[in-house]
């Protein structure tokens, strides 16, 4: 039986007899040569080489012999190119047609807020590589911040300031929603601005270092009135800036002058002033009072009075003390000091306030009110509430009334504000 097989086999390769299954190759092609060159390219001692298509590689043997035992040599099979896994880029992906295989093609993308940098897309390659894939996804879009919209504030009564206050603006990255930094340039929120117009921004950085910036406005206005004028032959003190909404101008007026109008004005909000306009009249005197308490009270507050007392006009102390005072006639003024002379005995004596004459019986009065005799030379100086402050027997210097009148309190308010309204003699 053994050499029939064998007997067998000779007469089919001889005959070129199919001996091996048909190659098939899926994905490729077979070459093959046969021993003396059969038609059928499966018969014994057959060689065949597998080839791959374009994309496709050999997994197992590349070339097969049909051997005596009907069996080829090797398995075979082409199968598809595969390449390796892409690298996913931080903050993005990609979408592939086909996976990892042959002729896939992978688009990147980022995600929002990120922007791609390198290769948009890569495919697979047959050499199991991919054409690109150098790619990554940054953040290069700015944070995004929106400053806060100041409208106009106005200073409260008696500032020139204004308190602003707003809240601090969040800033919103594109990217990873993460600030590092929020800087503001200018005075925080809850300061006290002054008049005018304030620039103000803030800077915010994100993870990247990319910096965004907005800017805004702080506007203060400070309502003022129109100025007012120092009055003549008076003075004027106004606190805060003294023409803004809430200041307060009060006036006096010199000595001999008096107010007309009103005493003190406000800067009201519609930026009038309150009450009338001020003025300083020169003190009018009435000599034609009945009784020397009435004479008296028109000088209250106003001025302060120096009364000189003497038996005749041919007194020597008399003529001494009005000598010197003559010369003394604006330090007088200066100090608010009015010089009434009561001059003879009753009822041949003469008063006189200025160049105005005083009734005799008057001035009787006035002598017998303050207690002053007839008979010798005496003077007496009362403030401006009608105060006996200093009595004299003899003659003084002007400088000597004028060191007792700077010792009282109210005089050193008085020379305070005739220093900074420039009167001086």
């Amino acid at each position: 039986c053994l050499v029939f097989v064998y007997v067998c086999d000779y007469i089919c390769l001889f005959l070129g007899v199919p001996w091996c299954a048909a190659v098939k190759v899926k994905h490729g092609h077979v070459s093959c040569q046969t021993p003396r060159g059969e038609r059928n390219k499966n018969v014994l001692g057959t060689r065949c080489k597998i080839h791959c298509k374009t994309g496709y590689e050999m997994h197992g043997s590349s070339e097969i012999l049909c051997m005596a035992s009907k069996q080829w040599s090797g398995n075979y099979a082409c199968r598809e190119v595969r390449c390796p896994k892409l690298a996913m880029p931080s903050n993005g992906g990609y979408k592939c047609s086909d996976g990892s295989y042959f002729n896939s093609r992978c688009q990147f993308f980022c995600s929002p807020g990120y922007t791609l940098r390198g290769d948009l897309s890569a495919s697979c390659q047959s050499s199991r590589t991919w054409s690109g894939g150098n790619s990554m996804c940054v953040d290069v879009d700015p944070p995004v911040i929106k400053c806060p919209n100041i409208k106009e504030k106005t200073a409260e009564p008696g500032k020139l300031t204004a308190k602003v206050t707003w809240d601090t603006p969040e800033g919103k990255d594109t990217a990873d929603g993460i600030l590092t930094d929020v800087i503001l340039k200018g005075k925080p929120s809850g300061s006290h601005f002054p008049e005018g117009n304030h620039k103000l921004s803030y800077t915010v950085s994100d993870r990247a270092e990319n910096k965004a910036t907005c800017r805004f406005n702080v506007r203060v206005r400070v309502r003022r009135c129109t100025p007012l004028s120092v009055p003549d032959n008076g003075c004027m003190k106004c606190d805060s800036a003294g023409d803004n909404y809430g200041a307060t101008c009060e006036f006096r007026c010199l000595g001999g002058y008096e107010l007309r109008g009103s005493a003190a004005r406000v800067c009201q909000f519609n930026m009038e002033w309150s009450g009338l306009e001020t003025s300083c009249a020169p003190m009018n005197i009435n000599v034609g009072v009945r009784s020397a308490a009435a004479l008296l009270d028109q000088f209250y507050e106003k001025r302060r009075i120096l009364i000189i007392s003497a038996p005749s006009a041919a007194n020597h102390y008399y003529r001494f003390q009005m000598t010197n005072l003559q010369h003394a006639q604006c330090g007088l003024d200066l100090r608010h000091v009015t010089v009434i002379e009561l001059v003879g005995v009753y009822p041949a004596q003469i008063g006189r306030i200025s160049h105005r004459l005083i009734p005799p019986g008057l001035a009787l009065q006035l002598r017998l009110l303050l207690q002053l005799s007839q008979n010798s030379f005496n003077m007496v100086l009362l403030d401006k509430q009608g105060v006996d402050k200093q009595r004299y027997t003899f003659p003084i210097t002007a400088a000597e009334i004028f060191t007792t009148i700077d010792t009282f309190p109210l005089r050193t308010e008085e020379a305070t504000l005739q220093k900074e309204a420039g009167q001086s003699c």
